[in-house]
């Protein structure tokens, strides 16, 4: 069995356990809660950088971050996440993309949860926005129709948005309709999406 540390509410441990599970790997993958601000928890012994997600092989070696571990899996699945040729660029162009708004929303989240308020900056807090009302309007018009083959791009945008949902109250929602028929749409085809929502 191969061993994924991760945390329920981590969007991209969500991306990872979606991606196994398109890919018939789940019954593979143990799953083991991780608390990374906690030095007894392991993850640094396994991760030098000790985040989450991280994925620790049967030959005891440990692959991180999502994008590597689920690289990996597509590979053992039989790249059916990531196409060859060309065509991989675009997909993993949409993979980072929808990276890059989780990186921005949590950025946004950590100044809250880990900065006192007389120490939060505000033109920060907006760059951030900024980044993700710009990649949510791309994906709205580009981005937003459902495709007949389901791609890592595409888990790891239901992901960002699902990570919206929970910390920013779904606010997205009100002015990206497309965007929200296409996660209703992806929600119906890959039922892992609401099986690895956080509580």
């Amino acid at each position: 069995m191969m061993i994924l540390r991760f945390s329920p509410a981590s969007p991209y441990a969500r991306k990872v356990r979606i991606a196994a599970d398109l890919v018939g790997l789940t019954e593979k993958i143990e799953l083991k809660v991780t608390d990374t601000g906690d030095p007894a928890s392991g993850i640094r012994e396994v991760n030098p950088l000790g985040k989450i997600p991280a994925l620790t092989l049967e030959n005891g070696e440990t692959l991180y971050d999502s994008r590597v571990i689920v690289d990996y899996l597509d590979h053992l699945g039989g790249g059916r996440l990531v196409p060859a040729g060309e065509a991989r660029f675009a997909v993993l162009r949409h993979q980072a993309l929808a990276d890059g708004i989780l990186d921005a929303a949590l950025l946004q989240v950590y100044e809250g949860r880990y900065r006192p308020p007389e120490h939060r900056v505000q033109s920060w807090l907006d760059m951030q926005a900024g980044k993700v009302s710009r990649a949510l309007a791309h994906c709205e018009s580009e981005l937003s129709r459902p495709s007949d083959i389901i791609h890592i791009g595409h888990v790891a945008q239901a992901c960002a948005l699902g990570y919206l949902d929970l910390r920013f109250g779904g606010e997205w929602r009100k002015s990206h309709p497309a965007l929200v028929a296409w996660l209703e749409d992806f929600a119906s085809r890959v039922p892992a999406f609401e099986a690895t929502r956080p509580a």
